[in-house]
């Protein structure tokens, strides 16, 4: 129901294990089989995911304003319901601080979402004009030979990726992951070519893998 849509889960960990780890398939490869005894059939399923989970059963892990009561083993299994797997097919993963008193009282005007929108709408349209020859319409449609020719790194910007690589374990498909939200960002920005703060700001949008280091089996 959520094809060419967006599917949204609230209190993410909260499903049932296996109904989690059936959307593996689909997040890969915008399909989704059912198989009965005498017959197989595949429906298209290209959707956007959207979740969201507390820190811990209490949700007041890493709060400032008030003491998590959770117990390290009850924070790790609570976490770990959302297999690595799952989380590497999941672009971008931030951390939501709580708000403060003063921030809904500032006087400060935050972007509108009118012009938030604009922006969205031209980085889609270049992203519409890129790949009219390649029959892909996004930045997440890339193959891997589309983010070889689209997503090329200058050699700094491949040091930058390489450490995160490497210190933070990260897996073959979130390092490809990485890459084409470092593309979006550039063109958020209308810049031509990923340069290395577009890159560090595409490992921050993967927050759990630094926080909680999943293991990706």
């Amino acid at each position: 129901m959520a094809h060419l849509g967006v599917l949204f889960l609230d209190e993410l960990p909260e499903f049932n294990s296996n109904t989690l780890e059936s959307l593996r398939e689909p997040l890969e490869n915008n399909l989704i089989k059912i198989n009965r005894m005498y017959s197989s059939v595949s429906y298209p399923c290209n959707f956007m995911l959207i979740a969201s989970m507390n820190p811990c059963p209490c949700g007041y892990y890493g709060s400032n304003r008030k003491e998590c009561r959770c117990k390290p083993y009850q924070i790790r299994n609570y976490i770990n319901r959302v297999s690595g797997p799952l989380l590497d097919r999941i672009d971008i993963h931030i951390e939501v601080n709580e708000v403060k008193y003063d921030d809904l009282n500032s006087k400060q005007k935050p972007e509108t979402s009118e012009t938030i929108r604009q922006r969205v709408n031209q980085a889609r349209e270049l992203q519409l004009w890129r790949y009219k020859k390649y029959n892909i319409f996004s930045n997440s449609e890339l193959d891997a030979k589309m983010i070889e020719k689209f997503c090329k790194l200058d050699t700094n910007s491949q040091k930058l990726l390489k450490e995160a690589f490497e210190k933070l374990d990260l897996s073959a498909r979130a390092y490809t992951r990485i890459l084409k939200v470092a593309r979006t960002i550039a063109d958020l920005e209308f810049t031509e070519n990923i340069n290395e703060g577009h890159i560090l700001e595409a490992i921050h949008y993967r927050s759990l893998d630094r926080k909680y280091r999943y293991n990706k089996t």
